[in-house]
This record gives structure tokens, sequence and C-alpha cells, in this order.
């Protein structure tokens, strides 16, 4: 198949496309390099994947820019993967619009390019922040998300309805996955697992919000990888048990599906640095913090849905993904 991914340098984006070339997919790969965090690191994921691939173009530019849309008519893709986003709960208390202009904006031409130019099925990242101040455990597709905590989770709420109704009116299918804490290789340094590795090895304190007490459902990235090939390849359908008298969020008469992917196995974070000090075989020190703006306390998936539509549920123990990374971390920064 020809497929766009966005968000091609990103950390989800770049395992996609590795994913995809090597099983004989042809991609156009685009991001906008911003500088949210490192972008050396962005174009050294770049430069593995255009290394002797011609089956991989990469496109500079940014989703709400106007190029998107001569982007879509030359290429008459099959397949849209939308990974790009300003990410960051913490960074949209501080920067709101740059979470308007790509993740509101951006994706509403996204959406406007697969439905002028017939793409089979819209594949979008959507997050576990839409649960917001939910607090039953496990997160349910069909549980309601309708109190955000923060921007960045208001905005991919948004990105849920925006792609229903697209869904709805143009009978365009769309498959929203909502990703539970990823962590892995090539990960964002701004996630937990690349900054406190590299706080350890430098002998810094780690800050641990909520004085520590704090639970996440971390998620390898090998996991999500195949939960999103998966589910770009069996495009949303139409669920024939939607009742339009008590509508259940998870399904829909249009063909529109929301799925979590997540691990779950939520982990007190914790449990999560202990894993990090016995891989690099030294003891962190902490610094016991507050709970931060806009945070939850703990997050937990269930993925009976994703389950029964693919047949896959992600299973990497967090020992095993830590020390993947780790492995990684200090092979590519010679530490």
């Amino acid at each position: 198949m020809k497929i766009l991914v966005t968000g091609a340098a990103g950390f989800i984006g770049f395992h996609l496309c590795r994913r995809l070339l090597a099983d004989g997919h042809e991609l156009v790969g685009l991001d906008n390099l911003n500088d949210y965090y490192s972008v050396e690191l962005k174009q050294a994921r770049l430069a593995l994947l255009e290394s002797g691939n011609q089956q991989f173009r990469f496109v500079k530019i940014g989703l709400e820019d106007r190029q998107l849309a001569d982007l879509f008519a030359a290429e008459k893709f099959e397949a849209v993967v939308n990974l790009a986003a300003q990410a960051g709960v913490r960074y949209s208390i501080d920067n709101p619009q740059a979470y308007i202009d790509s993740n509101i904006q951006g994706f509403l031409n996204i959406l406007e390019g697969c439905r002028h130019h017939q793409v089979g099925h819209l594949v979008y990242a959507s997050s576990s922040s839409v649960y917001g101040m939910n607090q039953q455990m496990p997160f349910g597709e069909s549980d309601h998300a309708d109190h955000p905590m923060a921007l960045y989770g208001a905005t991919k709420k948004a990105n849920e309805g925006m792609a229903h109704a697209y869904a709805s009116l143009y009978g365009m299918p769309v498959s929203g996955l909502r990703f539970f804490t990823v962590y892995g290789p090539w990960g964002r340094p701004d996630m937990a697992l690349f900054s406190f590795t590299k706080k350890i090895l430098a002998g810094e304190r780690l800050p641990l919000f909520n004085k520590g007490q704090m639970v996440r459902d971390f998620t390898y990235i090998d996991d999500i990888i195949e939960g999103i090939v998966r589910v770009i390849f069996k495009p949303a359908t139409a669920d024939p048990d939607f009742d339009a008298s008590q509508p259940d969020p998870a399904i829909s008469a249009a063909p529109a599906r929301l799925f979590n992917i997540g691990n779950g196995q939520p982990t007190p974070l914790l449990d999560f640095v202990q894993a990090i000090e016995q891989t690099l075989g030294i003891k962190a020190e902490y610094e016991l913090l507050d709970m931060q703006p806009g945070d939850v306390h703990a997050t937990a998936s269930d993925t009976t849905k994703l389950a029964a539509w693919t047949g896959f549920r992600p299973d990497t123990p967090v020992a095993e993904g830590v020390r993947r990374f780790v492995d990684w971390y200090r092979d590519f920064y010679q530490v």
C-alpha cells in the first residue's frame, strides 16, 4: 500500500515507518521537525529511514501548512496514519496556541485531505489523556471522557469528535488509538524513562511528582506498533449494535472506531524507577515534589476491544522494555 505517516521523525512515527517499510509498503513521511525536543534525535531517526530505502520519501511540512492539500492531491494515498501533534500535557499549559495550530487546525487539514482524495482508512493518534478526571479503572472506550484536565487531552478528544463527524458525513473509515504512556528505544527526551536514565547516569536527583505516588500503564513501543499496524489493515466499520437511544461512546453507526492501546498492567512509578536502577546498576536519589497541574494520579487500560478487533493484546513486561531502552541509550550516547 501507499501510506502517509505524519510525525515520521517522532518516536512512534519512526518505529511505525521502520515496520511498514520492512513489510514492503511505500511511505511518505511528513514532519515539521520542530524543536519541542532535540531536533538532532529526530534527524538521526530520519537518517535511518532514508538510508538506502527507495520506498521512503520525507516531506518537511507541518499539518497546518496549506501545502498539505497539494501533497494529498499528488500522492493518492491508500491509507493515512496521523501521528503528528504537539505533544505534552505540561507544555500545553504554557503554550496553548501550538496545540490549536497542530492538533485542531492541522487535524482538520488531514480530514479534508482524506475526504477529497478518497483515502481508504484514516488511523489517528488519540491519547489516554482524554480520560481526564475519570478515576474508574481500568479505562474503557465505553467510559465517558468529558472532563479533560489539560488542553492536550482536550484537543485529542476534539480529534475523536472531528473524525467521527467526517465518518458520519462522508462514510470515511476512521480509527482513533488511545495510547498509554509509550516508552522504548529512540524515545522522547521529555518522557520519564529517557529523563530518569539520563539523570541517574549524571548523578542527578530524580524529580518525582506527587511524592512518587503515581501509577502509569507503561506500554512498550513494539506493542504500540503492532497494534497500529493491525488496525491500519482492518478499516473501521459501522457497528450493528449501536443504539442511538442509549449511545455507547466506543461504537457508532458510522465507520468510526476507538481503541485503547496499553499494556494493561499499571505500574507504580517507584517500581518503574526501580527497574531503571536495577538495569543501570545505580541507586538513584529522589526529589519528592507536589502534583503538577493537569497531571493525573493513575492510568490503566482495558484492551478488550483491541483484542477482539485485531487479535492482539500488548504484553511486554516493563523490566524487559526498560532493559531494551537502556541498552539503546547507552549505545546511542556512548555512556
